[in-house]
């Protein structure tokens, strides 16, 4: 920004614009009170698409063409090539690494391992403040706790260079007996009692019930495949480091590297435009970033790494394997008066990370009287990570498969019992909901699938050699909360730009933040240039827990009030502007110029504006955060989780109701899944274009959760043996159905300031619950362990 002309000048450029008490206590500024009626208002924020608009990605055109650069796409000058070794052992100790061959390599530059160690240090878990999802650092120490374990980088001229000298090395071990599965002898569960749900007296209840069903439930190993490798670009310069890396969680990515390197934080920074996928499994950098990084620094230029598609399944975790030993009682009628349950996940030995499979169990219904433990066990595996709807996802498989069991051992049919056991309140946090449109959901869901069709008894439908089975089930997911920041800059040229430091990890935060300007700004949202991923731009904390979208368009919201104000002093306090002297309440914007309401000619553009200030760009920053905090604290606050939080008058939380119908063939127990139906409670939707993308997005996943996702696992060597995506299967085209997605929502201002509630991860949970009853339906054999494969219902 040039320095304005004059004193007046500098002031309205520098200093926010007089807010009236009214703004002050968040209602909309004066100019938004002009004589417009709100169905004009509504007309013109569809003239400019804005939140609400259907609009499609603003970021699509430039993925498709090419022209969207990745982390590992960055085309750096003197940049080497790294490649991981990873360990063939699940427990022991390296006895010797022969890297002599390696090393005569034509090209190769270093060979990293504990034998000539770089010293990373330890981050912070997030449990304890930090923002580190595994606490493990590379050749440190000669230690081996899982098969696949990062032990070493060999760092070459050319990526061929280093991957055929990597192939060189030669690692010898003293191996010790491992624990493969969390069911082997020796395994130790470990509980946590501060994740235990205790609501009445459950065992006694259970007592009093009429019919009782107690069985197992069980997911696999999944993970999440994003199409972009995990790879990242490490640059040590002039005493920090920059890190090209593929981040849900910029400020996160920030914090844990400088604890790796033992520098300050404010001497990292992260650059992350686009990410590839990530589905949980880009929130904080990995092994290999750590290993880029030290040997960046060792080097002093910038070293590249990227992770193979079989590395992928041992350099960092995906869902951990889980059990849930549930039993339901109930009265003959239908109520449910107790549940049960006794849950855990694996982990790995160094870090205690929890799937809770009792996130849902509590809340879903009407129910009093349960009890709920969840431990973790500890075995030779890599640290799980998040995956799509963590815990909510295992939780809501094994709560809705046994409603429907509970429901064909009432004879009453599941769509009914769950009605009869209709929550009014949050029963494990006893509090009103902020907004529940699930019974509106059953009821669209129900009417345009067709439920009322269905025959109750399993093996009742068929069509030729295919037995037909319609199964439906319950998913929720909640509201979660973090302060964010932005900047808008009003360009010479007349137009703005809106800088975040959040990601878009391809849900639409490009497009969404530009639709809120307009709002404000009322300009064509297509207009405003949005820029995201750099810890350089204004704070935002982790796209993670289906929040992202609420916190950015609530601080963009701020800025662009800002923005506004400042617009509307400027025009009608410059020397020189047409606007000179009219009174707030007279002046509004409406494309690219303030203008006088009623007075379509008296007005004077923006670009007219700058000029007139003298200055070549206007900025101006706002943001959720509260008053008075220093910049340390709101650095603490996005590099962390601790600070998210939740409503706390009401219980905020997305609903939805999965209709499924599937076929069997009978001769060879294949099951195809034909249809999908879904009726969704997510509040006030941004954009209806992109909320269903991500609500179909989620039931795909569903879909090959329930069908097709498994880690298998060697358990002599503990090796993931389907570690690529010819063997590690998930849907493609052909396994996807006609999919139907329907909007019950309404803002729901209580759970955020914008009205909407949580999107992106609502959309799995539940599905392999509907398809797993859609297949009981069908054939009469209950699948309780996933995947449904056809040696489980032949």
């Amino acid at each position: 920004m040039s320095k304005p002309t004059t004193t007046l000048r500098q002031d309205l450029l520098k200093a926010p614009a007089a807010r009236s008490a009214a703004e002050s206590a968040g209602v909309s500024p004066v100019s938004e009170q002009a004589s417009e009626s709100a169905a004009q208002g509504q007309q013109r924020t569809e003239s400019v698409r804005g939140l609400g608009a259907p609009r499609s990605r603003g970021d699509g055109e430039v993925k498709v063409t090419g022209r969207a650069t990745y982390a590992v796409e960055y085309q750096i000058e003197n940049a080497a090539h790294g490649v991981v070794i990873q360990s063939t052992i699940s427990s022991g100790r390296i006895t010797h690494i022969a890297t002599e061959k390696a090393q005569a390599v034509p090209g190769v530059i270093a060979v990293y391992t504990h034998q000539n160690r770089l010293k990373i240090n330890k981050p912070t878990p997030i449990a304890d403040g930090g923002a580190a999802q595994s606490t493990y650092t590379p050749i440190q120490d000669d230690i081996i706790l899982h098969n696949g374990q990062n032990i070493g980088l060999v760092v070459a001229e050319t990526f061929e260079q280093a991957t055929y000298a990597a192939s060189l090395i030669e690692v010898s071990y003293q191996e010790t007996p491992a624990l493969i599965f969390a069911t082997d002898e020796g395994a130790e569960p470990q509980p946590l009692p501060d994740q235990d749900i205790e609501l009445g007296q459950a065992q006694a209840a259970m007592v009093r019930s009429e019919v009782r069903i107690n069985e197992r439930y069980i997911t696999p190993r999944e993970y999440n495949m994003p199409m972009e490798p995990h790879a990242c670009i490490a640059h040590w310069h002039s005493g920090s480091m920059t890190v090209w890396e593929p981040s849900q969680w910029v400020s996160g990515a920030q914090v844990e590297i400088a604890e790796w390197l033992g520098i300050a934080r404010e001497q990292v920074r992260i650059i992350s435009p686009y990410v590839g996928g990530g589905f949980g499994s880009k929130p904080v950098p990995y092994t290999h970033v750590a290993l880029a990084c030290v040997a960046s620094r060792e080097l002093n230029r910038p070293v590249k790494v990227s992770l193979t598609r079989p590395q992928t399944f041992t350099g960092l975790g995906g869902r951990p394997a889980t059990s849930q030993q549930l039993e339901m009682g109930a009265t003959r009628d239908g109520k449910i008066l107790s549940i049960i349950l006794r849950s855990f996940n694996e982990t790995s030995l160094q870090d205690m990370i929890a799937e809770n499979c009792s996130h849902v169990t509590a809340r879903m219904y009407a129910i009093p009287d349960l009890s709920a433990q969840h431990q973790i066990v500890p075995i030779n595996t890599v640290t799980p990570g998040w995956m799509r709807a963590p815990g909510e996802n295992p939780s809501s498989f094994g709560l809705e498969v046994a409603m429907d069991e509970m429901a064909y051992a009432l004879n009453i049919d599941p769509l009914e019992l769950r009605l009869r056991n209709w929550a009014d309140h949050d029963y494990q946090q006893n509090k009103p909901w902020s907004s529940r449109r699930l019974k509106e959901a059953y009821q669209k869901g129900a009417e345009a699938f067709g439920w009322a069709k269905r025959s109750m008894a399993p093996r009742s439908m068929r069509e030729g050699r295919e037995l037909i089975g319609w199964g439906m089930a319950t998913g929720t997911y909640p509201v979660n909360r973090l302060p964010a920041e932005s900047r808008i800059i009003l360009t010479p040229q007349g137009e703005f730009i809106v800088q975040c430091a959040g990601a878009d990890i391809g849900t639409g935060t490009y497009t969404i933040l530009a639709q809120t300007a307009a709002d404000i700004l009322h300009v064509p949202s297509e207009t405003i240039s949005v820029q995201l991923g750099d810890t350089r731009l204004p704070r935002a904390g982790v796209a993670g827990g289906s929040q992202l979208a609420g916190n950015l368009t609530a601080a963009v919201n701020v800025t662009a009030h800002k923005m506004r104000d400042r617009l509307l002093t400027l025009a009608r306090e410059l020397e020189g502007s047409p606007l000179k002297g009219v009174s707030l309440e007279q002046l509004s914007l409406v494309g690219g110029s303030v203008r006088m309401v009623g007075t379509p000619a008296q007005e004077i553009s923006f670009a007219q504006l700058l000029a007139l200030a003298g200055s070549e760009a206007l900025e101006v920053e706002g943001g959720t955060f509260p008053d008075n905090l220093s910049a340390k604290e709101k650095d603490e606050m996005v590099g962390s989780l601790n600070s998210m939080d939740r409503p706390e008058d009401f219980s905020a939380h997305s609903w939805s109701a999965q209709f499924v119908e599937v076929a069997v063939d009978e001769d060879f127990g294949t099951v195809r899944v034909r249809r999908m139906v879904a009726a969704y409670d997510c509040g006030q939707l941004y954009n209806p274009t992109l909320a269903r993308s991500q609500w179909i997005g989620g039931m795909i996943m569903g879909l090959g959760q329930a069908l097709l996702e498994e880690g298998i696992v060697d358990p002599r060597t503990g090796r993931v043996i389907n570690n690529n995506l010819a063997d590690y299967l998930i849907p493609v085209n052909a396994d996807v159905p006609n999919i139907t997605t329907i909007n019950v929502g309404e803002p729901d201002y209580q759970a955020t300031k914008m009205g909407g509630k949580a999107v992106g991860e609502v959309g799995i949970v539940g599905v392999a619950a509907a398809i797993s009853n859609a297949v009981f339906h069908a054939t009469g054999k209950r699948v309780r362990d996933l995947p449904i494969t056809l040696d489980k219902i032949i």
